[in-house]
C-alpha cells in the first residue's frame, strides 16, 4: 500500500538546498509526487508530497529533524492520502491588479468562497515603483464545479474586481479532472 507524506522546509536561501531534500527522498526510497518551491525575501520555501512504502515514509519522518539542524531549516511534516478526483467544468485563470491596498487577497477568497468556487492555486505580488506607487497582481486559478457556469460567474468576477478597483483578465482555460 502507497503512503503519502507532505514535507515543509523554510530557511535561508542557499544554494544546494532543493537538492539535498530531493535526495533524501531518493535514499529514503520516496517517489516526489508533486512540489512546489520559492524565495521569499532571502527565505527559501519548499512543498512536496511524497510517496512511498510505510517503511520509506517512516525513513524520512525519522531523518528529517537531523537534516533540517543541518541545513538550518524549518520543517513540518504530516501524513496525508492520495487526492480524491473531483470533476470540475470548467477552469478559469483570473488576474487582478491595481493599486495596493490591505485587505484586497481576503475579500477576493472570500468573494470565491461565497460562490462555491475552488480555488486550485493562488500567486500575489505587490511592488513599488520609482515614484514609491504601490501596485499588486493576485493570479487565482479557479477551478469550477459542476452546477455553476463559468460564463454566468465571469460577469461577477468582473464587477467584484470593479468594486475593489482593480481590473482584471479572465481567462477560461481548458476542462479538467483536478488530481
Amino acid at each position: 500500500m502507497t503512503n503519502y507524506l507532505v514535507l515543509t522546509a523554510m530557511g535561508a536561501d542557499r544554494p544546494g538546498i532543493v537538492s539535498r531534500l530531493a535526495r533524501l527522498a531518493t535514499d529514503c526510497d520516496c517517489d516526489i509526487v508533486d512540489s512546489r518551491m520559492a524565495i521569499f525575501g532571502n527565505e527559501f520555501t519548499m512543498i512536496m508530497m511524497l510517496s512511498g512504502s510505510w517503511t520509506s515514509i517512516a525513513k524520512i519522518e525519522s531523518t528529517i529533524p537531523s537534516l533540517s539542524v543541518e541545513l538550518d531549516l524549518l520543517t513540518v511534516v504530516k501524513r496525508t492520502s492520495k487526492h480524491t478526483l473531483t470533476n470540475f467544468t470548467s477552469r478559469l485563470e483570473v488576474v487582478f491588479s491595481g493599486a495596493d491596498q490591505r485587505g484586497t487577497m481576503a475579500a477576493i477568497t472570500r468573494f470565491l468562497a461565497d460562490k462555491e468556487l475552488d480555488l486550485a492555486s493562488v500567486k500575489s505580488h505587490a511592488e513599488s515603483d520609482e515614484d514609491d506607487k504601490h501596485t499588486q497582481q493576485i493570479q487565482v486559478i479557479i477551478n469550477v464545479p459542476e452546477g455553476i457556469s463559468a460564463n454566468a460567474v465571469t460577469p461577477e468576477i468582473e464587477q467584484f474586481a470593479l468594486k475593489l478597483g482593480l481590473e482584471s483578465s479572465i481567462k477560461q482555460l481548458t476542462k479538467i479532472i483536478q488530481e
